[in-house]
């Protein structure tokens, strides 16, 4: 996990010994619980290190992340970027959503296991989630790395976030196409698009875009859409 250390502080982030050992612990139960159920198809070592430890950190390339705000990670899967982010940034308060029930009693344990605090899980599909009001615009930053275009992640990323807050999408190289289909809906949900930072994953040759879309007004009511909509385009 040193390797991990030598990866992040190419971009400004130096990981302390107790950091460093909870990545470990998370790896450790990572591969454990795989073994039984389907949270990753990455699970070598460096790979899980450089494809998923470092690339959810490379966020904080482009953002400053030393603050005590209110995050949500929209379909985040065996955790990630969320738990990274809360290792490395302890001071976040983060908010893990995902609609698998059994991968957050995955999640629930690396949590009790690594002593996180400020973090919990919910168990939710996007779309109602965002028309919780428990959730509904009042996280100041949203993240997703999930696998679906931008105009449906922005449908269910933006619905969570406050006015004046942000949501930020980690995409891959199908960017511009996305961007075509994708400002529109995120107009429509009131964000607008702010800065898009292109980078590659850390000694990979592998493209990460990150776009920041700021929320500039509130999300009208009928959105998000009932479960599956957001799919099909916003009209």
């Amino acid at each position: 996990m040193d390797r991990l250390n030598s990866i992040t502080k190419q971009f400004g982030l130096e990981l302390s010994d107790k950091q460093i050992e909870q990545f470990s612990k998370y790896y450790d139960i990572l591969v454990e619980w795989n073994k039984v159920m389907n949270l990753t198809a990455i699970t070598e070592k460096e790979d899980v290190i450089i494809k998923h430890f470092a690339d959810s950190l490379l966020l904080s390339k482009y953002k400053d992340l030393h603050e005590n705000i209110d995050v949500i990670d929209v379909g985040t899967g065996a955790g990630f970027p969320g738990i990274p982010l809360k290792i490395a940034f302890p001071e976040l308060n983060i908010t893990l959503m995902d609609s698998l029930n059994k991968r957050l009693k995955f999640l629930d344990e690396v949590i009790d296991e690594l002593g996180l605090q400020d973090i919990h899980t919910v168990h939710s599909r996007a779309e109602d989630g965002g028309r919780d009001e428990m959730h509904r615009e009042k996280y100041d930053l949203a993240v997703s790395r999930a696998v679906a275009n931008l105009a449906t992640l922005s449908e269910w990323c933006i619905p969570f976030v406050k006015p004046g807050g942000y949501f930020v999408s980690y995409k891959s190289n199908a960017l511009p196409e996305e961007m075509r289909d994708g400002k529109k809906a995120i107009r429509i949900l009131g964000g607008q698009v702010e800065n898009i930072f292109n980078t590659n994953i850390p000694e990979t040759n592998n493209q990460r875009s990150f776009v920041f879309v700021k929320k500039i007004a509130n999300t009208d009511n009928k959105y998000p859409r009932k479960a599956g909509a957001a799919k099909k385009p916003i009209a």
